[in-house]
């Protein structure tokens, strides 16, 4: 007996959470719960404000529409359904047919989101490969270039990430190779979308050896995983992406193009954080995925994200908003 629940959240956010133009101050989403006789399935739909093309009101909307036709025995048909919507259904449909493994990777890159100095300390406590996340593209690309060269000098073997959202122009991004010294440049695992255009990016890294990855261009219509010079990674936002499955042909693609995939969050709740986790250790096992924005919340939905002590809001006690 199929049965299904859409709920809708709202979670306080830490005060200094900027998203490009705004500051977000609140969380907000659904939560669709599947249920098939004694087996239930959760996902999140979380359309990110800033970066989504879609509202949390569309997403909604859409996901009532498609969650009516599924309570009545149709399958989903997830083929022209808004990416946070196809991602979160798709997830608990995968979650109710017992297809996603309940083993994570919980092993994040830590995003310097604050004092340099704090990411020094939490690199110097972690094993393995020191990987680390900063966001660029925000304040003088000269600022950037000079912070990144003080985090490579500071732990030589540090590999960071840099996203800089395309903020860029051609010379913005060569005054912040010039402060990058060239023997530091290897220590770049990869310059998320430099510039405003990937053709741009792509002139960026052969003139620069800085290795880049595309983001934002992996959700650009007609876009094809391919080799192409200085191009090593592809970074995979499910929220923006779409379903599980266009994630994991994302994935497939990548690997068989000789490219790194990063399972990357949009900051979703401890909820779909979670999921996100056990995704990663299943389609990408050995890569730190990019899940560390727990830290940008005030508190937490349902599944405690490990380690972290913020307090946890049950589904419970959340509105239900749609139900069958």
């Amino acid at each position: 007996m199929r049965s299904a629940k859409l709920y809708q959240y709202q979670l306080p956010m830490d005060s200094g959470v900027i998203l490009r133009n705004q500051r977000l101050v609140t969380r907000e989403g659904w939560v669709v719960e599947l249920r098939d006789g004694e087996a239930v399935g959760y996902g999140e739909i979380a359309p990110l404000p800033e970066f989504s093309r879609e509202t949390t009101q569309q997403a909604g909307e859409q996901a009532q529409q498609l969650l009516e036709a599924w309570s009545q025995g149709d399958n989903l048909d997830l083929s022209q359904a808004l990416p946070s919507v196809a991602f979160g259904l798709s997830m608990a449909q995968l979650e109710l047919a017992g297809g996603l493994p309940a083993d994570g990777n919980y092993q994040v890159a830590p995003l310097c989101s604050g004092d340099p100095d704090d990411l020094i300390v939490r690199l110097d406590e972690m094993p393995g490969e020191k990987v680390a996340k900063i966001k660029v593209g925000m304040y003088e690309a000269v600022r950037d270039g000079i912070v990144t060269n003080m985090f490579i000098e500071a732990i030589p073997e540090i590999r960071l990430r840099l996203d800089a959202n395309r903020q860029w122009t051609p010379i913005k991004a060569q005054q912040f190779a010039k402060y990058v010294k060239p023997e530091h440049r290897a220590g770049i695992a990869f310059l998320e979308e430099p510039c405003k255009t990937p053709a741009d990016s792509l002139a960026f890294a052969q003139e620069t050896g800085i290795n880049i990855a595309w983001d934002e261009t992996v959700r650009d219509e007609g876009f094809e995983v391919k080799a192409e010079p200085g191009v090593v990674a592809i970074i995979i936002k499910p929220t923006l992406v779409g379903s599980v499955q266009r994630c994991i042909e994302l994935v497939n693609q990548a690997h068989a193009a000789g490219l790194t995939a990063v399972i990357s969050s949009s900051i979703e709740s401890s909820l779909g954080l979670n999921q996100l986790a056990r995704l990663a250790a299943w389609q990408t096992p050995g890569e730190i995925p990019g899940l560390d924005t727990m830290q940008l919340f005030a508190a937490q939905l349902e599944t405690p994200w490990p380690g972290c002590n913020l307090p946890v809001t049950s589904l419970v006690t959340l509105e239900v908003v749609w139900q069958k």
